[in-house]
């Protein structure tokens, strides 16, 4: 029986074509020189992303984005109190070296290729989710909670 050894080579290649066009995206609304540039931008945020997400939310932004970014969200430990959206750009801040304004610019290229993924209504139970400050993040006015 011969079998057909390209078929989950064809799969992965999807995800790395995925994988690509995310960066390129990010690459271009971050207006980054490089796409190894966004790439690292890519890494620090999803992975700050994925230490402030859990529960269901965290699951179901996964599976919609491309495995390796989907990897490097879910391979992070969920804190056990998330950050506020300031904090949160003040701890990728502190661990890339960047200043605090690049941090806040490479956040929200990353959020919009993120959303782009995700959708509206996935965007929208995330930032119930967590603590105020990411609307911004995600280029949305602040969500305000209902009396």
């Amino acid at each position: 029986m011969i079998t057909d050894v390209r078929a989950p080579l064809e799969h992965q290649q999807s995800y790395s074509t995925a994988y690509e066009q995310m960066l390129e995206k990010v690459r271009y609304e971050g207006a980054y020189p490089t796409r190894e540039k966004a790439e690292e931008v890519v890494r620090l945020v999803l992975a700050g992303l994925g230490r402030q997400l859990a529960g269901d939310e965290r699951v179901d932004l996964a599976a919609c984005l491309p495995l390796e970014a989907a990897r490097i969200l879910t391979t992070q430990i969920p804190d056990i109190q998330p950050l506020t959206g300031w904090a949160f750009v003040k701890d990728l801040a502190a661990r890339s070296g960047a200043s605090l304004a690049t941090t806040r610019w490479d956040t929200g290229s990353v959020f919009a290729a993120v959303a782009a993924h995700a959708g509206t209504d996935l965007i929208t139970r995330i930032l119930h989710q967590l603590p105020t400050g990411y609307a911004l993040l995600f280029g949305r006015a602040e969500l305000t909670p209902a009396a």
